[in-house]
């Protein structure tokens, strides 16, 4: 009964969803129509309309919209709606371009994304407020028994406390671990022991079983999941068995049939991935066309100044070890690497990074190409290639690598990136290599599609101003 409920409710969603898109797109109609000139009849129209409303159900899915939102916040709910009319919007703008390019109004479009935007946001935050406020009065909520009397039943229940916007109500708990029976665990009765389970869910109104166990205390549960099934119940187990600090956990389905819960050491989703690419792909364009614009007048300076190779390429350290050729406009005299040896004992960083701020190898083009940043321009074709990102990590050299420590090798689980936090805080006042690893974490665990853009604009400022260079 419950899931045909659900069902019932994503069926008329996904419906109050079509008919958002199709005022949306007839609103921005009409006000193009009174504000502009030379639109065609809407039903010249109506095929881009046929075209939008399937690929915004794909991405509405997929980020989740037709799953319970009372777990999502305001702001999860714009950030994502965010990316589907980044991604729609993309993709059907592209479909767009291909099929009625010259006949298609551009106005119109973007201002059914526009109205789109608002009306659909609009729309979810309303159904979370009034879904909020029937919770409130006890409507649509739903009743949990919690397996687990232990601490992490005790922080399940906390969560709980914390959302009564969740609609979730802990009727009780279901002790496993041996000795006396408590009474009860944070205010809430304890129904009885684990032998009672199908019998305490025949004798209360129970919609769901949460098994919260320790890996004390784990018990054989599979005989009771058969019987919980007959009696229409939805069980839930918090796999919650690792204490892991930075990592972010996923649970899924592989291929649909084996459970398992995944440890990623770094904050990226597919969907955020998706976008950096798209990022990548179009900045990587922009600089190689100012590179290509640049070319002959830094390839002149460079052979009028020394003899040697235009490029200077060089094996880095890629994502999770993977080895690629970084390439620069080579800045340094071409016996550079030869040389350094001699010049360890001046190394002015504490730790696996060599760097020297008046380098002696160092051309004179090549100080004012390194001051200007314009020696890495090159390195967006890295970029293209997807071996760097714009915005990641400094890429390490396969010797710097092999004096890591172990908790140094995390910065190496993304791709490096043409520029990072270590290089808009002041790159020439961090001469420890602990305190640039710290830095590099700190993007990992707390990156966002907004920190590579704040990190852009903020390299852009760097660059001008010429700080931080050397």
């Amino acid at each position: 009964m419950l899931r045909q409920q659900a069902r019932l409710f994503t069926r008329l969603t996904i419906l109050a969803d079509i008919l958002t898109l199709g005022f949306a797109f007839a609103v921005a109609y009409a006000i193009r129509d009174q504000v502009g000139s030379g639109l065609q009849e809407p039903l010249e129209y109506l095929w881009v309309f046929l075209v939008i409303a399937p690929v915004w159900f794909y991405l509405l899915t997929r980020y989740g919209f037709y799953q319970s939102i009372r777990r999502l916040s305001p702001f999860d709910i714009l950030s994502r709606m965010v990316s589907v009319h980044l991604v729609g919007g993309v993709v059907v703008a592209a479909i767009i371009y291909f099929l009625d390019r010259d006949q298609y109004s551009r106005g119109l479009y973007l201002l059914f994304l526009t109205l789109s935007f608002l009306l659909l946001c609009l729309q979810k935050i309303l159904l979370k407020i009034v879904l909020g406020f029937l919770r409130s009065r006890r409507l649509n909520t739903r009743n949990i028994v919690v397996v687990g009397t232990q601490e992490k039943a005790k922080r399940f229940c906390h969560l709980i406390e914390e959302h009564k916007d969740w609609g979730l109500e802990i009727i009780g708990f279901v002790q496993v671990a041996p000795g006396p029976l408590q009474s009860q665990v944070e205010g809430i009765e304890v129904l009885g022991r684990f032998d009672d389970l199908i019998d305490i869910c025949k004798s209360k109104q129970v919609d769901e079983v949460v098994f919260c166990i320790s890996k004390d205390y784990v018990v054989d549960a599979e005989p009771y999941l058969q019987d919980l099934e007959e009696l229409g119940v939805t069980v839930r187990m918090v796999m919650d068995f690792f204490e892991a600090t930075f990592y972010r956990k996923e649970i899924s389905l592989f291929h649909n049939e084996l459970p398992i819960l995944t440890f990623y050491p770094k904050a990226f989703e597919a969907q955020q991935l998706f976008l950096k690419r798209m990022l990548d792909i179009v900045g990587s364009l922009v600089g190689l066309a100012l590179t290509g614009i640049l070319f002959p007048f830094i390839a002149l300076a460079i052979k009028l100044d020394s003899q040697g190779a235009l490029l200077f390429g060089q094996e880095r350290v890629g994502e999770n070890n993977r080895i690629f050729r970084c390439w620069k406009f080579r800045s340094m005299s071409v016996d550079a690497e030869s040389r350094k040896e001699a010049l360890l004992d001046r190394n002015e960083m504490k730790g696996p990074v060599f760097k020297i701020r008046d380098d002696p190898r160092m051309t004179r083009v090549g100080r004012v190409l390194r001051q200007t940043s314009l020696d890495e321009l090159p390195q967006f074709w890295n970029v293209l290639k997807g071996e760097m990102s714009l915005v990641g990590t400094r890429p390490p050299t396969p010797d710097e690598v092999a004096q890591y420590e172990n908790w140094h090798r995390r910065r190496i689980c993304i791709k490096p990136g043409i520029t990072g936090l270590w290089q808009v805080s002041g790159r020439n006042q961090v001469e420890d290599f602990d305190e640039i690893v710290r830095l590099d974490l700190h993007y990992i665990d707390k990156w966002s599609l907004w920190l590579d853009v704040k990190i852009l604009f903020k390299t852009i400022g760097v660059v001008l101003s010429r700080s931080g260079s050397s």
